[in-house]
């Protein structure tokens, strides 16, 4: 079968693609913005490439047009393909029908840590033999891929990270409902997306539609306490429900308990499953968020059969994922790290990691407001605080911003300048630096940033 991708660069659609190739078929694609690292890897794997939406790349017509959720009405593809009956579907349902009805799916949800989370239980499955395919919105280091098929038979095991996006122009639900999800691990669960949900309650309901695809034989694995996923599951769940809490915590009834042995999260034990066992992590990581991520995995991974002292090994082994506080530069004064985060939650927590772990040493956090909830401003009243464990915070205002980044600053209780030149924000950051002392440079973005990382990096050296 020849298919024709619309939209195929962006990291679910180029991961798809290559399944796609994977199963045999004919692919071919296009996008506005043809470039690496993704164009690369398409390349390689041997799939057609083609800049720009002229519809002449429509003729003759392929089988099956997979239509990404960034194509609207008014493109010239999508106007061809509707004005000539093309068959088209979107890249959930067609994920969900050719790969993953006759699997065991094991679905990571939530606002933040889906692509840890995914990419820490790809890794304990495979370490565990059971040859996951996944398809994963980032790159583990563990695998140097962002998806594959794995053991594709009847039976197999799939990981996918199951964003709440929507899943095209005509299909408005969800991109999750379309797994086949047989466990579901819910992260956490706070407003984000604004541009396709109006307030928390529209997400919870996409929630709960997930929730009612879960079979009674399955699971749904939450951390427990939290308001917005138990409101959730308290509209109705017919699957096992396992939870995870801190050992100290009032939560007794949870399945699956976790005690910090260290106070950065780089160790701690986990208790639970059904041998009641107790096991340990010590990891090259920190920040609670990144304990809590690694539980919900070995939680998951329980549910096929993985045991706690294996799931813990595989842990200890875990690299890590691309841009996920991705070392990028380290020298005798300063660490750089790449990091996604672009939620305040995902800010405050991936900082207060790295301040329990480098104690006293200055920590300086760029951000680029880039998301299109965080460029409408729906979170600038919270953002002043999210960086409170940093000593110095520089802000980036790209000409796709027009709320008022200033207030941000103002309103930090550390340090905190606005800049809207890369040049100034390059000159400014290398003024931070001191001989005298270790210093750790966060950037903080979900795009290119104008080519900020790898600017700062060639400076640097």
């Amino acid at each position: 079968m020849h298919i024709h991708i619309l939209g195929i660069c962006g990291t679910f659609m180029g991961s798809l693609a290559q399944l796609a190739k994977q199963l045999g078929h004919q692919v071919t694609g296009c996008d506005a913005n043809v470039y690496p690292p993704m164009s690369t890897q398409l390349q390689l794997a041997g799939i057609g490439l083609i800049e720009g939406f002229d519809p002449v790349q429509l003729q003759p017509a392929p089988d099956l047009i997979i239509v990404g959720n960034a194509m609207s009405r008014g493109n010239p593809c999508v106007e061809y393909m509707l004005d000539n009956r093309l068959a088209y579907t979107s890249g959930p349902q067609w994920l969900g029908e050719n790969l993953l009805r006759d699997q065991h799916v094991l679905s990571v949800s939530g606002t933040h840590g889906k692509t840890t989370t995914s990419s820490m239980l790809a890794k304990i499955l495979d370490f565990a033999g059971l040859t996951p395919g996944f398809l994963i919105g980032g790159v583990p280091s563990d695998f140097g891929l962002s998806a594959r098929l794995g053991d594709n038979s009847e039976g197999g095991y799939f990981v996918v990270e199951a964003d709440e996006y929507d899943s095209a122009f005509f299909d408005k639900r969800s991109k999750f409902v379309h797994y086949h999800s047989n466990t579901l691990v819910i992260n956490n669960l706070e407003f984000d997306h604004a541009d396709i949900f109006d307030n928390l309650a529209a997400i919870q309901r996409q929630f709960h539609h997930l929730v009612r695809t879960i079979p009674g034989s399955g699971s749904v694995i939450y951390p427990a306490g939290i308001e917005s996923i138990q409101q959730v599951i308290d509209q109705g769940c017919w699957s096992q429900l396992q939870t995870l809490a801190e050992q100290s915590s009032g939560e007794n009834s949870a399945q699956w308990r976790y005690r910090l042995l260290h106070s950065d999260g780089s160790a701690f034990q986990v208790s639970g499953g059904a041998e009641n066992k107790t096991a340990e992590v010590n990891w090259a990581h920190s920040g609670l968020h990144n304990v809590l991520n690694g539980v919900a995995a070995i939680a998951a991974a329980s549910t096929v059969g993985v045991g706690l002292d294996t799931a813990c090994r595989a842990l200890s082994e875990f690299i890590g994922v691309k841009r996920r506080m991705e070392i990028i530069h380290e020298d005798s004064r300063v660490t750089v790290y790449d990091d996604f985060a672009h939620h305040p939650t995902a800010i405050k927590t991936t900082l207060e990691g790295l301040r329990a772990k480098v104690g006293d040493e200055k920590i300086i956090v760029i951000i680029e407001p880039r998301s299109a909830t965080m460029k409408m401003g729906l979170h600038q009243g919270i953002l002043s605080r999210a960086v409170d464990k940093a000593d110095q915070a520089l802000w980036y205002k790209s000409a796709a911003v027009s709320w008022d980044i200033e207030s941000v600053a103002r309103g930090c209780d550390i340090p905190a300048t606005v800049y809207d030149d890369i040049q100034q924000l390059l000159a400014r950051t290398a003024e931070q630096l001191d001989d005298s002392d270790k210093s750790h440079i966060v950037i903080m973005s979900n795009g290119g940033f104008e080519g900020f990382h790898q600017r700062l990096v060639s400076a640097l050296q």
